[in-house]
């Protein structure tokens, strides 16, 4: 008994020790320190590097050095805290280095005595809201590393207030749209490079969007609820449409994505019920999460490129007849395909080793499921739930045992082998 006891001691204390350690780990971590009269925040140890942090009620000019020693530590200053000065009405002149490649939301929002900034090559995405409410800003420059800009990050800045209605540009970067909404068509001009986030979010009187080819960011809820939207030209140079990129475009029936896409965000096309058809090029190697979730979707082509079927990708699209999933994809996500009440028939390639919970339930008019791999991808129960007791699965000869046991698909009834079909 006494033995036993002293094992639970020690038992005890061991973990004691660790859970110390961890919880010792993780106040590191978020450590805050000050360091010339400017505060900062630990991002990582392991890569030494801090954001400004909250420097509340700061006044006149501000020097950001590039590095600075923490307990005989240098650490490299790389962002701009969220709220970082907000409300500093006293700033006058801040110097961001150019080690810094984020300036967080409201880091300087409302910092009214500011009166310019220069934002150097190495910053890489400014929030939303970032220089709101600096009535002295007058003159902003952006630089071409910036990628993504958050929603009224100019807001109500010195230079944004002296700007005419219509289309908001600075410098290469299109802002949105000052004053009353825009309606009928909108070519954004030659030259810019990006369309920033909720950029024209809610216009709903837009009827047509030409995006030149010079975008090569389109941001997030960029175009969102834009209703009475029903085409888009994407330019050639695009790499990324964000999330929510078209959210609720409920009348868009015409889209063509470039060649030069690679990502296309979660939710991008959520709610485009008129959209019919769509092809995904082979640049793609992306879908995010409910991409395509398009009730009105009848064809779609999947490239090859693509390695990866996100969460509700094709959820309930009701119309979708048939899909064809490329050998190059190895996971097909949760509900991917769920609700998709017309689709009769389905191959997956023998590249698929995971098939997500819920992916192809609720498809009602499925006869035919086709899997090509000699081993059972991984699945569940409800990967296949609710679809018709008649569908047919079709499988390597030889293969027919292994599936008859396998979780998800065992709940064939009707499994054949067949080499021409599988």
């Amino acid at each position: 008994m006494t033995i036993i006891i002293t094992i639970g001691i020690i038992i005890t204390i061991t973990i004691g020790i660790i859970i110390t350690r961890i919880n010792s780990t993780k106040k590191d971590l978020l450590e805050k320190f000050t360091v010339d009269g400017i505060k900062y925040n630990i991002i990582s140890l392991t890569d030494k590097t801090v954001a400004v942090g909250n420097n509340m009620g700061c006044t006149g000019g501000v020097n950001i050095p590039p590095t600075l020693t923490y307990k005989k530590v240098t650490y490299s200053v790389t962002k701009i805290g969220d709220f970082a000065f907000d409300g500093c009405s006293g700033l006058t002149s801040v110097t961001i280095p150019n080690s810094v490649t984020e300036i967080g939301e409201d880091a300087f929002r409302i910092c009214r005595g500011l009166t310019s900034v220069t934002i150097p090559n190495s910053v890489t995405e400014i929030g939303e809201g970032a220089f709101s409410g600096c009535s002295g800003l007058t003159s902003v420059t952006i630089p071409n590393s910036v990628t993504k800009i958050g929603a009224g990050a100019f807001n109500d800045t010195g230079w944004y207030n002296k700007q005419p209605d219509g289309i908001l540009y600075l410098d290469n970067c299109c802002l949105g749209w000052k004053g009353c909404n825009p309606t009928g068509h909108l070519a954004l001009k030659d030259g810019t490079h990006l369309i920033v986030v909720k950029a024209f979010s809610g216009c709903n009187g837009l009827i047509s969007v030409a995006i030149p080819n010079s975008v090569t960011n389109i941001g997030s809820v960029a175009f969102s609820g834009c209703s009475g939207l029903t085409s888009v030209t994407i330019g050639n140079s695009v790499t990324e449409i964000g999330n929510y990129a078209f959210d609720g475009c409920i009348g868009l029936t015409s889209v063509t994505i470039p060649n030069s896409v690679t990502e296309i965000g979660i939710y991008a096309f959520y709610g485009c019920i008129s959209l019919t058809s769509i092809t995904i090029p082979n640049s793609v190697t992306k879908i995010g999460s409910g991409a395509f979730m398009c009730s009105g979707l009848t064809s779609v082509t999947i490239p090859n490129s693509l390695t990866w079927i996100g969460e509700d990708a094709f959820r309930e699209c009701s119309g979708l007849t048939s899909v064809t999933i490329p050998n190059s994809v190895t996971e097909i996500g949760l509900g991917a395909f769920s609700g998709c009440r017309g689709l009769t028939s389905v191959t997956i390639p023998n590249s698929v080793t995971e098939i997500g919970s819920a992916a192809f339930r609720y498809c009602r008019g499925l006869t035919e499921v086709i899997s090509q791999s000699e081993v059972p991808p991984t699945a569940d129960q409800s990967t296949f739930e609710n679809i018709p007791n008649s569908a047919t699965l079709y499988v390597h000869v030889g293969c027919k045992s292994a599936y008859a046991v396998a979780q998800g698909w065992s709940r064939f009834y009707n499994i054949v082998e067949d080499d021409e079909k599988a």
